[in-house]
């Protein structure tokens, strides 16, 4: 978008690790969800890498990744500097990712402000986004405070964190600001009830924007193992290296409980734009549609009184009679059949390491 003022602080790191578990068969350990062409020509990372575009260039923006899913990453993004593809040599979780974004823009330059952001997120409006993330990184720039999208809940969902928000700080062109006053694990049912008749709390989407000294100072308060972390990583003369060493040893926890519970200041900038996490089969037929039978189908799919299925096609052709409300999916060398209700149990599957 010609029309947004240049962001020369910003950083934009993508989070593109997972181990692609819940989109089995279709995904494995090094084709994981983000790596996907679920829901068009491109797969989630190319469209989440596109969506930042108009922002910043592409010399701005960086992927994590992990060694196993390094080359087929590298293959999904040919059109982003090699460079800007980096392999985290060890799984962890988010909160060593925030340090090595964090120490990797400081790197780039010291006023940098950070933009971390999920692999596998769907959206639709990208001239909102666009919009309200230049917004966002132009209000990280400004104070010291850590901004965090809210996403407003559209059902009582007991598979998010939450963000109890509180007062209206600010309201720019195309986003309202407000203080966050803590963050909530994922509820029960009843509580997820709770939380959307009050409207006082957003789903958490683990999109955050911050100045990146700042966060080095919450690093140095509340974890000092970061803080040396990318203090090293700054000076280091070969990242790389000091990568394969060093970021082994940091502790697998998430920024979340690790930085932003306990932060001094984090805000939230409500999206206005639409947002879906594909956490699951599920989450197709919103993306997908449906035919007359309320089925969602991609590739050669045969129905004869067959209702609100999900059946993904490879090579074969598959063929439904008669059945309702599954999720049929098939591969080179396997299928799944399962019960729509059924689809949080795929990750539990015993499967033999050929076909992780």
């Amino acid at each position: 978008m010609s029309s947004l003022i240049a962001l020369p602080r910003l950083c934009v790191f993508i989070m593109a690790g997972g181990s692609g578990e819940r989109f089995w068969p279709a995904s494995r350990t090094a084709t994981p969800k983000h790596l996907l062409r679920l829901l068009g020509e491109e797969t989630l990372l190319e469209q989440t890498v596109r969506r930042f575009e108009g922002i910043v260039p592409l010399e701005q923006i960086f992927v994590l990744t992990n060694v196993a899913q390094l080359e087929s990453t590298k293959a999904a993004i040919p059109f982003l500097p090699i460079a800007n593809i980096i392999a985290e040599p060890a799984k962890r979780d988010t909160a060593p990712a925030a340090a090595l974004a964090t120490g990797l823009a400081l790197r780039h330059r010291p006023d940098a402000i950070v933009a971390l952001f999920p692999a596998d997120a769907m959206i639709h409006d990208t001239a909102t986004f666009q919009t309200q993330v230049a917004e966002a990184a132009a209000y990280a720039g400004e104070h010291s405070s850590i901004i965090t999208f809210s996403i407003t809940p559209n059902q009582p969902s007991t598979g998010f964190g939450y963000l109890q928000l509180g007062s209206e700080l600010k309201a720019t062109d195309a986003t309202r600001f407000v203080t966050v006053e803590r963050f909530v694990e994922k509820p029960d049912a009843a509580r997820a009830q709770e939380f959307f008749d009050g409207k006082r709390h957003g789903w958490n989407a683990g999109m955050f924007l911050w100045q990146g000294a700042l966060f080095l100072d919450e690093c140095r308060k509340q974890q000092s193992e970061l803080a040396e972390f990318i203090l090293a990583l700054e000076k280091a003369p070969e990242v790389e290296a000091f990568l394969a060493q060093a970021f082994p040893t940091l502790p697998k926890i998430s920024v979340d409980y690790a930085i932003m519970e306990h932060a001094g200041s984090v805000v939230a900038a409500i999206a206005e734009y639409d947002w879906d996490d594909v956490g699951s089969w599920t989450a197709l037929p919103s993306h997908l549609g449906q035919d007359a039978s309320e089925n969602t189908i991609k590739g050669s799919v045969i129905t004869l009184d067959a209702h609100r299925n999900i059946v993904i096609a490879g090579k074969r052709t598959v063929a439904l009679c008669g059945v309702n409300d599954l999720v049929v999916v098939e591969t080179e060398d396997a299928i799944l059949v399962c019960h729509k209700d059924a689809v949080q149990k795929i990750k539990n599957l015993p499967l033999p390491p050929e076909l992780k």
